[in-house]
């Protein structure tokens, strides 16, 4: 072995300094350099661990594909999000915040009857508690084997012993190796076994899974060092109290990173949402006021969601905004644009905004919807049924177009809504489809003419 070598590391970057300094001059934060003790050898890690073969300069034309480039791990809304399937040979890193559901996703996908061979590995669980999680589960694939094991040698000499269709790290902060003088879930380990299981995966051709925490801000641990080695980074989202899950791709090297997945959270693990329109609309024997309904778009992906305001009488001299599911900020200029150019007296009324199945909305497109929920509640009047809006609003008032009209026009006809209110600006670039009105405005005060 080499002379240790001291280094120090960036806890939220990853950025690499000789000596110690208050400030990381990659990504400015304070007091976030810490020193990591390393020793290694001449060669690297990932040559130690692994055996590569020689690699030889070929031309283009010459390197043939696979013929089966995509493995179908029998989940549609994975799928979806992978791009239509794994690709052999890829690295996967799932992060999500604790709790919300990593483990039983990734257990799921094992136990999934997709014929594959599946390693599943667990640094953070026995066996036997495994175990009990598969039964809630279903097992369905007698093909997945289950290793309980944290160091890297060990994991590398089984992958190569058996030589599964996928492989899945829980969790890559638990996981060491030997060649590294420093504690799991250091900078440098994550690194090191990171690249290490880049180099297994396309030697094997096998596809392997790792499971990443998340720091407070919410960002993968040591982001940058797992996310500039993995082919593919999938983030899963939610809210604890609520029982819908997002599953959304930051990167993929293999496909657009515009797809979303829909996973319910049930007594027997999570099911895939085929059609979120559905679950985010709600039925009421009688049309309610402060209800408006809002065709939003998640990538390339439309759904119907429900929009519910609630306006009232400020009892103190400063009147409360409370939203869950969107940006606060966004609300206030949102009622500023109804008091500068409605008239309509907001800084008098208490407003309260919530999107139905606890989801969080970043389209702009639904500001529509939103106005015309704070319309309804303001006047106490209800919307007419089978009316939706899409839609952005300017802060000189003008409805902007919403992105995606088209498809979001046609998820509403689809569902049997009868009208839909968007931006006169496209009126005459897109296809209006059979059984559904499409109404064009230019300014939200022709709105609630379009509503009532």
């Amino acid at each position: 072995m080499a002379k240790a070598k001291r280094t120090f590391f960036c806890t939220e970057c990853g950025y690499e300094t000789p000596k110690w300094l208050g400030k990381c001059p990659s990504c400015g934060e304070w007091n976030t350099i810490t020193e990591h003790l390393v020793s290694r050898e001449s060669k690297s890690i990932a040559a130690q661990v692994v055996s590569l073969p020689r690699a030889v300069p070929r031309k283009v034309q010459d390197i043939t594909e696979h013929e089966n480039r995509r493995i179908d791990l029998g989940n549609s809304e994975i799928n979806r999000v992978l791009g239509g399937g794994l690709v052999p040979g890829s690295l996967v890193l799932l992060g999500g915040e604790p709790g919300i559901g990593k483990s039983t996703l990734s257990l799921q996908l094992a136990l999934t009857p997709n014929n594959l061979s599946t390693l599943y590995v667990s640094g953070e669980e026995s066996s036997e508690q495994i175990k009990m999680r598969a039964m809630r589960i279903g097992i369905q694939n007698r093909e997945c084997t289950v290793f309980t094991e944290t160091l890297l040698e060990n994991i590398v000499s089984l992958i190569e012993e058996q030589h599964p269709d996928i492989v899945i790290i829980d969790s890559i902060q638990t996981i060491y190796t030997d060649l590294v003088e420093s504690s799991a879930g250091s900078v440098t380990q994550i690194r090191e076994c990171a690249a290490t299981l880049l180099k297994v995966a396309k030697t094997s051709g096998t596809a392997i899974f790792i499971i990443g925490h998340i720091t407070k801000d919410g960002a993968i641990a040591g982001p940058k060092i797992l996310e500039h080695i993995v082919d593919v980074v999938l983030q899963f989202e939610g809210d604890h109290n609520n029982t819908y899950r997002i599953l959304r791709g930051i990167k993929n090297r293999f496909g657009a990173t515009y797809e979303i997945g829909v996973f319910e959270m049930c007594e027997t693990g999570l099911r895939s949402v085929d059609n979120p329109s559905e679950i985010l609309l709600q039925h009421y024997e009688e049309p309610l006021a402060g209800i408006a309904v809002g065709s939003a778009v998640d990538g390339i992906r439309p759904y119907l969601i429900e929009v519910q305001a609630l306006v009232s009488n400020a009892a103190y001299g400063t009147p409360q905004r409370s939203t869950t599911g969107l940006d606060q900020r966004r609300l206030n200029m949102l009622l500023a644009v109804l008091e500068k150019r409605v008239g309509m007296k907001m800084f008098q009324k208490d407003v309260f905004l919530n999107f139905a199945g606890g989801f969080k909305i970043s389209d702009t497109g639904m500001d529509l919807a939103i106005i015309a929920a704070i319309i309804s509640s303001y006047y106490d009047r209800a919307l007419m049924e089978g009316v939706c809006c899409a839609g952005e609003i300017g802060l000189s008032g003008e409805v902007r177009p919403a992105p995606r009209t088209e498809q979001r026009i046609s998820e509403a006809a689809r569902l049997g809504f009868k009208r839909i209110v968007v931006s006169s600006f496209v009126e005459r670039s897109i296809k209006r489809p059979k059984g559904i009105e499409v109404i064009f405005i230019s300014s939200i005060e022709q709105l609630p003419k379009a509503l009532f």
